[in-house]
């Protein structure tokens, strides 16, 4: 019949090796365009919400400032009313009397 098997142990545990080296070569390979193509869209989007945050200014006012510079504005604005009121006033008073 035979003199020996026609694929010995060795011959089976060294293709074997080379198909898992094969295997472990083709998942390195497909991880690292995996990893470029996640750094490629991360750096996208990193890219669009730079340019979104160079949009937004910074808040430099708040409500309370804004609340106090109104009610100066409207104090001297009253002031002003009541004065040119008076003189308003003063001037009728010396033209009715004359």
């Amino acid at each position: 019949m035979s003199k020996g098997p026609l694929v010995t142990r060795t011959e089976l545990r060294r293709r074997k090796e080379e198909e898992e080296k094969a295997a472990k070569r083709i998942f390195e390979q497909e991880q690292k365009e995996a990893d470029k193509e996640y750094r490629k869209k991360e750096k996208e989007i990193s890219n669009f919400y730079r340019k979104e945050h160079k949009k937004q200014k910074e808040i430099t006012k708040s409500r309370s400032n804004e609340q106090t510079k109104i009610r100066e504005r409207s104090n001297t604005l009253t002031k002003a009313i009541i004065v040119v009121a008076i003189l308003l006033a003063i001037v009728l008073f010396i033209v009715l009397n004359l």
